[in-house]
């Protein structure tokens, strides 16, 4: 995958030929590569419980604008770490710059010898440069040739996909388990008919199988599943065994969408009331929650808040669910969350924030009037509430309206069908929205630290996510690399010696 760090990778020989214009493609390919990365992001929000690990190819293969297949050119070096010479073989894309039996420059680290044959592609057609070949089996060949030609329709390109979950070739597993990371819940439901439930179960069960993994296949289970899974889902959850919990936010939301509302009552008293309970765990029960209270109509949001009331009696967890409650409008706790704030110790003060945020979003005057008394009790808190989380005033109700800050966008909801057989609506991403996303956590980042990494590493932010820090860091990273490749210059060095630096990084 052609990742900013690799691009430079490429680039790094070039620099020696003309400085200056190597420079400045190299910094436009850079940021081209970020963007790149930042749009995967954006996209990876889609899958409520998968996070795609890079761009798929069939996302590269569309940015580049030459592809080719092509073998390596032996030239007497047991191990090459550098520049290397390839024989293009087959043109996939750039017929007009590229030609069989042509011989190219690329940046490889691996055995002077191979019987594989390699991906390469490039990007700027005037003087290509070219990410690091990416050796092919046989089955991989296939592969990329095939997802050239994959039709738009969403059904038809995710049950080729779903075909290659397990494959031996981890870049074909990996590769698929990204297109459904980044593919919206809609377009995956609309795969149930072709999904194979009995080969998902046997999935999940298990246990040598990654969280990540698991965690899609109980997002399928949760459409294709049928009514006697959720026993088997159930003892899942009951388990003592962390391995058979793995991904346990997409199993309790499988499990709430096959056993419906009469499924919460376990949630609740084994996440929600239980002070054992560890911390990641009762942030897997969250997720899943708000899974089901903003992806699908399955559980009615009277219900699901009433399940979440339960964790604002343990003020150290009470800010996991005050950001939903006031997502869904649900403003009965005001009292309550005037006692959170008013008996906040130094165990739990990072309460406060969110506290606040949910007084100011709702539109009723008893929380303004609560907000001006906590504000004499911690005026800092309410400032930093203010100052880092801008809340517009919403518009007074209309008579006859329930009192709300949502707003009203136009929307289509797909229908999908619960195990049961009954219809439900799938809540679209232009459904009813908060004016402002009360995500205020103030807690210090210890907080967020578990020994179950696997389930915090499901944690992604989906909204308001903010390029301009990390293509800063690029920026800085780049000035670095041209002061290091000046003093090498200027030193009689060689660009050689930083490769190997690139590599680890």
């Amino acid at each position: 995958m052609m990742t900013p760090l690799r691009t430079i990778a490429s680039a790094l020989p070039n620099l020696w030929r003309s400085p200056v214009l190597c420079w400045t493609r190299l910094a436009v390919l850079v940021a081209a590569g970020w963007a790149s990365l930042g749009e995967t992001r954006l996209q990876s929000a889609e899958c409520p419980f998968c996070t795609a690990v890079s761009q798929t190819l069939r996302q590269e293969l569309k940015s580049m604008d030459a592809v080719a297949i092509a073998r390596l050119v032996t030239d007497g070096r047991s191990d090459i770490d550098g520049l290397a010479a390839f024989k293009i073989e087959k043109v996939l894309t750039g017929e007009s710059i590229l030609k069989t039996d042509q011989s190219i420059q690329a940046t490889y680290f691996g055995p002077g010898k191979s019987a594989k044959r390699f991906l390469l592609m490039g990007v700027d057609p005037k003087e290509l440069v070219w990410s690091s070949p990416l050796p092919l089996s046989s089955d991989a060949e296939k592969y990329v040739e095939a997802i050239r030609t994959l039709p738009e329709n969403p059904v038809e390109r995710l049950d080729f996909y779903q075909k290659y979950f397990e494959h031996a070739d981890s870049l074909l597993a990996r590769d698929c388990y990204d297109e459904f990371a980044l593919a919206p819940y809609s377009d995956v439901v609309l795969l149930k008919d072709r999904m194979d439930r009995k080969q998902l179960l046997s999935w999940v069960q298990d246990t040598s199988k990654s969280p990540d993994r698991k965690r899609l296949y109980y997002t399928m289970l949760s459409i294709c599943g049928l009514p006697e899974d959720a026993d088997l889902f159930e003892s899942m959850i009951k388990s003592d065994n962390p391995d058979a919990r793995a991904g346990l936010d997409a199993l309790i939301a499988a499990y709430l969408t096959i056993k419906g509302e009469a499924g919460l009552k376990l949630i609740e008293d084994r996440f929600f009331k239980d002070d054992k309970t560890q911390y990641a765990d009762i942030y897997s029960a969250v997720m899943a929650l708000r899974f089901h209270g903003t992806e699908v109509d399955i559980l009615k949001k009277e219900s699901i808040t009433k399940s979440m009331h339960q964790l604002l009696a343990r003020p150290d967890l009470a800010d996991l669910v005050i950001p939903d409650l006031a997502r869904w409008g649900d403003w009965s706790q005001i009292n309550k969350m005037c006692e959170l704030f008013e008996k906040a110790n130094d165990d739990n003060l990072w309460v406060r924030v969110p506290v606040i945020n949910y007084l100011r979003a709702c539109p009723l005057p008893e929380a303004k009037e609560k907000l001006i008394e906590l504000e004499k009790i911690d005026p800092s808190s309410v400032k930093r509430a203010k100052t880092f989380f801008p809340i517009p005033t919403p518009a007074a109700p209309k008579k006859g309206e329930t009192s709300s800050i949502r707003r009203k966008l136009p929307t289509e909801r797909a229908l999908a069908i619960r195990p049961n057989g009954t219809e439900f609506r799938l809540a679209s991403a232009n459904s009813d929205s908060l004016v402002m996303d009360l995500l205020a956590d103030s807690r210090p980042m210890a907080r967020l630290t578990s020994d179950d990494s696997n389930t915090l590493a499901s944690v992604s932010v989906t909204e308001g996510l903010n390029l301009w820090a990390p293509m800063a860091v690029m920026v800085i990273a780049t000035v670095m690399i041209a002061i290091m490749m000046w003093t090498i210059a200027t030193s009689g060095g060689s660009a050689a010696r930083l490769l190997p630096i690139v590599r680890r990084l």
